[in-house]
């Protein structure tokens, strides 16, 4: 009887433990996790509600989603892809739903419903999970015929040194999907604010984001910076994460919005400039950021003035304040708001097809371990999905050989 070693309960390490149980009812499973629960990320992650994939709607383009790995994703996806994940989990007791920004939840909006069903699975196919039980080295599991490492992500290189000593090239873990500190006092008080449709771009660099930005009672953050933090999360941690960031607050071309305020000037010349946003922005940011560009001491002495009042300079500085504002960044969020790391086992030492160990025969590796992370919207867990089953596509097909030989 073939045995197999996962070593991880994270949502890659249950998938694959499940799945393999389900194709080879007559392997043993043993699942390692070194904490004292499981699955903790897939209980926190989409505040609580658990994004366990998206509808890749409009993404033609794999790298837009996948920074690092989306060749091998676009690979995986002629075996097991989103649609094969909403039917698998579905299929498995767990209705999805799928909202308008193309996320995919449990319909219940609880990530308690992906736990139970992966519990519930786990105990029905008898796998075996030991916690409190790290797995430091090979020698450990030596008795088993496979082993599939699900670890995820950790900033901690030390945590993947008995791969490398394996042979397995390390890229350096860094992190990703972060929100962003900032020392602009005045902005920082507007917490709570959203503005729906942003573009936000790395000064010098060439990665920008587009969609929500949220201000924080520390910074920035939102799907716009998430996903702009995932793009550049390896150029940010080299520049230690102090760097200016231009921000276009209406999501529209610059002559677009000359062409709206000039049109406030004629349409409102008796509105106060400060009372009357014509770009759709909350007021309070507009009330901030009329002030940057005039000056608080200026709006503060002229807080009457009317938008008949701002000329032609005015409105090409307003212009230019809310398409190509910057703001200039201190920081990154602290590690308890960042759910992704970038880095982990380089694809280059990996099979495609199997997720098997080019290196180590019968070793194989699934999820966030692998040089493979996403931005934010169900991305990171379809790769978990997508790789958890290759694996096990690749564990089969190895015992199939054993047993041909």
């Amino acid at each position: 009887m073939s045995k197999t070693a996962v070593i991880g309960g994270g949502a890659a390490g249950f998938f694959l433990a499940i799945n393999l149980k389900e194709q080879c009812p007559e392997m043993e499973v043993d699942l390692f996790e070194r904490a004292n629960q499981v699955l903790a990320k897939v209980a926190v992650s989409g505040g609580g509600r658990c994004n366990c994939t998206n509808t890749f709607e409009g993404v033609t383009d794999l790298k837009t989603v996948y920074p690092r790995g989306h060749r091998l994703m676009k690979r995986l996806f002629n075996v097991f892809d989103y649609r094969d994940a909403f039917a698998w989990f579905e299929r498995h007791g767990v209705p999805l739903t799928i909202q308008d920004d193309h996320c995919v939840f449990p319909a219940a909006q609880d990530s308690k419903a992906i736990i139970d069903c992966m519990m519930r699975l786990t105990h029905q196919y008898g796998i075996r999970v030991h916690l409190h039980h790290p797995i430091r080295s090979m020698e450990e599991v030596s008795d088993y015929d496979f082993v599939a490492v699900t670890t995820g992500g950790s900033l901690r290189g030390s945590n993947l040194s008995w791969l490398q000593d394996l042979g397995h090239p390390i890229v350096e873990p860094v992190p990703s999907l972060f929100s962003l500190s900032i020392a602009d006092a005045s902005l920082k008080q507007l917490m709570g604010t959203v503005v729906e449709n942003t573009i936000v771009q790395i000064e010098g660099a060439k990665w920008h984001a587009s969609g929500p930005l949220l201000v924080t009672h520390w910074g920035l953050s939102g799907p716009a910076i998430l996903k702009l933090s995932s793009h550049a999360a390896r150029y940010l941690y080299d520049c230690h994460y102090k760097t200016i960031l231009h921000v276009n607050w209406t999501g529209l071309r610059e002559n677009d919005v000359r062409e709206v305020l000039a049109g406030a000037a004629v349409l409102h010349r008796q509105k106060l400039l400060v009372n009357h946003c014509p770009v759709g922005l909350p007021q309070r940011l507009w009330h901030y950021l009329v002030g940057k560009t005039l000056g608080e001491k200026t709006l503060g002495e002229q807080t009457n003035l009317r938008w008949a009042d701002i000329g032609k300079k005015g409105l090409n500085q307003l212009t230019n304040t809310l398409v190509n504002d910057t703001i200039n960044i201190s920081g990154r969020a602290p590690f308890r708001d960042e759910f992704v790391t970038c880095g982990g086992v380089a694809l280059q030492g990996v099979q495609p097809t199997t997720m098997e160990s080019r290196l180590r025969p019968g070793l194989f590796f699934a999820g966030e371990v692998l040089d493979i992370d996403g931005v934010t919207g169900g991305f990171n867990f379809q790769a978990a999905w997508s790789t958890a089953y290759v694996a096990v596509l690749g564990i089969l097909s190895k015992k199939m050989g054993h047993l041909g030989g």
